[in-house]
């Protein structure tokens, strides 16, 4: 990484960091925040899994328990930000239950990531698939993702209050989510090495790098331009049903 994206890495991860850590501390501001991060770690459950199956497949039995394992702790991050929604009595809006109307699907393109349409420019959506995906794409991307992941979620973790139990909790609870990101990205790292030499695994730790500073600068630049403004991603009440599963997954942490 030259030293101008360096430079825009650093500008970039510093702005998010300080939206991040002012939303979830903000009371007004958190449940879309929580709601946010349960939707992007239990949404990737499903993709991992399936994942796991291709490399079982294909006999690689290492690769495929790493994914089983990656997947197990997506699942149980969902839970404890459920968990923190269902404590401040919120839960996940219910997408399905919204009324549709003819513009719905015309504005499908404009629903879309920012960062993610930055982050895989020239990436096909059909290429990303876990059946297609080229592994060496998912180790490098991912392993950037899930390295920054670990030092947002400590340093989100310390701007929350230790006076009431809600926030001691879910400070405890990202702060294991932290330490999971950090093995993941490590797993990563790994499936790289097994498969390049050490200096093209340095060109595609590079390569996903540069493209997660132009991504961050399209999330920023986007969340600008909206002046601050989010979905609501949350509605009041949660299932009760939920709340076992989750206290569970907070006490495991």
């Amino acid at each position: 990484m030259n030293f101008f994206t360096y430079v825009q890495h650093l500008l970039g991860a510093s702005a998010v960091a300080y939206i991040s850590a002012r939303n979830l501390r903000d009371s007004q501001t958190r449940p879309n925040t929580l709601a946010g991060f349960q939707l992007a770690e239990s949404g990737s459950v499903p993709f991992l899994k399936a994942l796991q199956e291709r490399a079982a497949s294909e006999g690689d039995l290492w690769l495929a328990e790493k994914l089983a394992r990656h997947a197990a702790d997506e699942e149980r991050h969902g839970q404890i930000f459920a968990h923190a929604l269902k404590q401040i009595n919120k839960q996940v809006i219910d997408f399905k239950s919204l009324p549709k109307t003819p513009e719905d699907s015309n504005k499908k393109e404009r629903r879309g990531s920012p960062f993610f349409a930055a982050y895989f420019d020239g990436y096909s959506q059909e290429s990303l698939k876990p059946e297609q995906v080229d592994w060496i794409v998912f180790f490098g991307s991912t392993y950037i993702l899930e390295l920054d992941a670990s030092k947002d979620f400590a340093r989100m973790a310390k701007v929350l209050p230790d006076e009431d139990p809600a926030s001691r909790n879910l400070k405890k609870g990202m702060l294991s989510i932290a330490q999971d990101e950090t093995g993941h990205a490590a797993y990563l790292l790994e499936a790289l090495k097994r498969r390049l030499s050490a200096a093209d695994v340095e060109k595609v730790v590079d390569e996903w790098r540069s493209r997660k500073v132009n991504a961050l600068l399209a999330m920023v630049g986007n969340f600008i331009n909206k002046s601050g403004k989010q979905p609501t991603l949350v509605q009041d009440g949660a299932p009760t049903e939920m709340l076992d599963e989750t206290t569970e997954a907070i006490s495991a942490a």
